[in-house]
């Protein structure tokens, strides 16, 4: 019995190994996504990392691996995002190829409506948006039901679509 609990053990480092090791990128982008700031990402990767090393004996199925490490991952930029709304906020978005001045202004448009949301309704954008997740992927990452997926990433949608509008009224009027 101890060599199958150790074997599982040793399986289970293994796989949360490889994940830190090659899936750093990919967290890497999720993060700026949700936060906005490629620095403050890292810190955030590196967090969830640790985290993930340390609580790897609570990973039941090494299969989904990457879905427990995002999930590690998404609560550590909501702890981020929470303390950063007691705080100014900085912008920056990940940068486009297209470096066009209007695209530019299209894009710091898109970075201060989404900074008008909750914390909850920017992670949900970056999983769906960001990562290009599928609703049931979102729904194992965050623990949410489909049904909630759903209903909150539309209103999040409707939350970003009324920020923005929002955004160019007070643009036109100062003009």
């Amino acid at each position: 019995m101890l060599d199958v609990a150790a074997a599982t053990r040793t399986s289970t480092e293994q796989a949360v190994r490889e994940l830190l090791m090659a899936g750093i990128p990919k967290a890497h982008r999720l993060a700026t996504w949700i936060l906005h700031d490629s620095v403050v990402a890292e810190d955030a990767v590196q967090e969830a990392a640790v985290l993930a090393w340390d609580r790897r004996g609570t990973l039941r199925e090494v299969d989904s691996v990457e879905a427990w490490f995002n999930r590690i991952l998404v609560n550590v930029c909501r702890a981020e995002l929470r303390r950063r709304a007691r705080r100014a906020p900085i912008t920056e978005m990940e940068p486009g190829s297209d470096n066009a001045p209007e695209s530019l202004g299209r894009r710091d448009e898109l970075s201060r409506a989404i900074l008008a949301l909750t914390a909850d309704e920017q992670v949900l954008l970056a999983l769906r948006f960001g990562r290009d997740l599928t609703i049931p992927l979102i729904a194992v990452t965050t623990g949410m039901r489909e049904g909630t997926v759903k209903s909150r990433l539309h209103s999040a949608l409707q939350h970003l679509r009324a920020a923005l509008d929002a955004g160019r009224r007070v643009e036109e009027s100062l003009r």
